[in-house]
């Protein structure tokens, strides 16, 4: 398989709310990438009404992650077929590459992420 990619764009960890949006901009079925301060970049999904966060990037081969198809709470890759669990980052096909997941809130028809 290769070495794994690191993510150039991966968040600090900042333990910040940053509003990304208004939920009526992110219909359900639909995601987006986030250009979060400081150069991070997440993809930010809308499974039935719940909003999800994670790493933009899929280990394997640095693949953005934010126009993937998705079902139920999962995210493949499209390059290669990697799965990932957008509530918890896991990936499904490899130990040890999972990804990032970010708590998803909703104040005020506001989508923020607490990065």
């Amino acid at each position: 398989m290769g070495k794994m990619k690191e993510n150039p764009r991966k968040p600090l960890r900042e333990n910040k709310k940053i509003t990304v949006g208004r939920v009526e901009d992110l219909p359900v079925g639909r995601s987006a990438t986030v250009e979060l301060p400081k150069n991070g970049e997440l993809a930010l999904f809308n499974v039935k009404g719940k909003f999800y966060a994670i790493e933009n990037f899929c280990p394997h081969k640095g693949v953005p992650l934010a126009e993937s198809q998705v079902q139920g709470k999962i995210v493949e890759c499209e390059r290669h077929g990697w799965k990932f669990d957008l509530q918890t980052g896991e990936c499904f096909e490899k130990e040890g590459c999972s990804i990032e997941a970010y708590e998803v809130i909703v104040e005020d028809d506001e989508i923020k992420i607490i990065v």
